[in-house]
């Protein structure tokens, strides 16, 4: 077995996180003091009157118990991020840069040990989690960038008069995230709001409610005004209270269609701008003059990062018949090669899911799937590593189903399903008509428009 990642850097990392324990083995973390974050400290909700258990996947075990906010605490929230707001909005923009480029510098120094957290609380392989961790400090220095740039306008007038516009900041926005990035999406969330002035209270998913109070205190260490980024712990109820509350100018939604439909109708009531980024039921579409390597390569990214659980999947792969046989067996080759087990071994690729309930529905997806006529090529069923402190850790084999179609060939489906149609994104593999060779010319080009066509 490779030693864990955290071996090293233990001490420095349970300094660094003062609410809990931690060793270098799985299946020792323990959760010890609060997960609220209010006026530049930990705190206990005011109301907590409801607990949740927060689990970590690779092992099942309960890690600990953590209070959910209630309306007074949120209330307290908003008032404290809306007297740092007053002092934080005056601030120029080049003032305002440097706090979030020491914010960055202060992630990518401790890039370890925020990896390693969010491994332990999501599942995902350290692997994957340390390119989290990457793209959120650079996320913070690219808005960093920005901020001293925002300006108006100054528009000349007949007889010598003038018309101008400021871009002013909102106030004090709502940020709620999902479970499948949690550091990575709190930092896409709050590096605008906070360049462009605002203050952020912060709701994390209750499945993943750790590692945003680790950006919380980084941003406190930085030196934005305490209350600034408030993080409040809960669930539907919490977010209900955030949504209408008089005081929240917008809020910022990371998670399902449903959830998002909901949030819309909530905001409309107080008039408030809502962003929605939601689930997707995303197509490939491979072509027989691509390069088959590249393609495969492409199809096993987007369809098994972070154990499958991605909105913006593509989870439809769509096969030129040409290339179908030999496609579908690389495929089928290469997911039977993916390491899964103890997500904080160098050498695992793929974790346990997020939730032993989330788990069974994966499950029984592939089961409906099986009994609508799907073929299973590799995988569907559940896994148990050889390692006991793992038996119990919610896990199963990626799954490749096959689908006859009357067109182009076979479905690929993912371990998460994805029932919506409001983000689409899509790729295309295949090289232009007056170059069959193209080495990667097309590839690069399905790379764009993979980003560019995501709503």
């Amino acid at each position: 077995m490779l030693p864990r990642p955290s071996l090293s850097l233990l001490p420095r990392f349970c300094s660094f996180l003062p609410f809990a324990t931690m060793s270098s083995k799985t299946n020792t973390f323990h959760l010890q003091q609060p997960l609220n974050y209010r006026a530049g400290a930990r705190i206990q909700p005011v109301d907590g009157s409801h607990s949740e258990e927060v689990y970590e996947p690779a092992t099942g075990r309960v890690m600990g118990k953590f209070l959910f906010s209630g309306e007074k605490e949120v209330d307290l929230a908003v008032q404290s991020a809306k007297a740092a707001f007053k002092i934080w909005s005056q601030k120029s923009g080049m003032e305002r840069s440097r706090v979030l480029l020491e914010a960055a510098r202060i992630i990518r120094e401790r890039r370890e040990e925020i990896a390693t957290m969010e491994t332990i609380n999501n599942g995902k392989s350290i692997f994957e989690a340390r390119v989290d961790v990457d793209i959120s400090w650079q996320c913070l220095e690219y808005y960093a960038g920005l901020a001293g740039a925002i300006a108006g306008q100054h528009i000349q007038l007949p007889g010598g008069s003038f018309a101008y516009t400021r871009r002013e900041a909102l106030g004090v926005c709502v940020g709620i995230g999902a479970w499948n990035y949690p550091f990575q999406i709190a930092c896409w969330k709050s590096a605008p709001a906070l360049a462009c002035g605002n203050a952020m209270i912060y709701k994390p998913s209750p499945l993943t409610p750790i590692s945003v109070v680790m950006l919380a205190e980084i941003f406190t260490q930085a030196g934005v005004p305490n209350g600034l980024f408030n993080v409040v712990q809960g669930g539907a109820a919490t977010g209900q209270f955030l949504c209408q509350h008089r005081d929240v100018a917008k809020v910022s939604f990371t998670g399902s269609v449903p959830t998002g439909i909901k949030i819309m109708e909530m905001s409309a009531k107080g008039i408030k701008p809502v962003t929605l980024e939601l689930g997707g039921k995303s197509p490939l579409i491979i072509f027989s003059d691509s390069i088959l390597e590249n393609a495969v390569n492409g199809a096993l990214m987007a369809n098994f990062l972070t154990q499958g659980e991605v909105c913006c999947n593509g989870t439809r792969v769509f096969v030129q018949r040409e290339i179908l046989e030999a496609f579908t067996e690389e495929v089928v080759k290469r997911t039977q090669k993916i390491k899964i087990g103890d997500p904080l071994l160098e050498d695992t690729r793929m974790g346990g899911l997020i939730s032993r309930p989330h788990l069974e529905r994966v499950l029984g997806f592939i089961t409906q799937a099986k009994e609508q006529g799907a073929k299973v090529l590799c995988g569907g069923d559940l896994y148990v590593p050889d390692d006991p402190k793992l038996k119990n850790g919610y896990y199963m084999r990626p799954c490749v189903l096959g689908i006859s179609s009357g067109l182009t060939g076979w479905w690929l489906l993912s371990r998460l399903e994805c029932a919506s149609l409001t983000t689409i994104t899509s790729a295309l593999w295949s090289c232009p008509l007056e170059d069959t060779k193209c080495p990667g010319s097309a590839e690069r080009t399905a790379g764009q428009q993979w980003s560019i066509t995501r709503s």
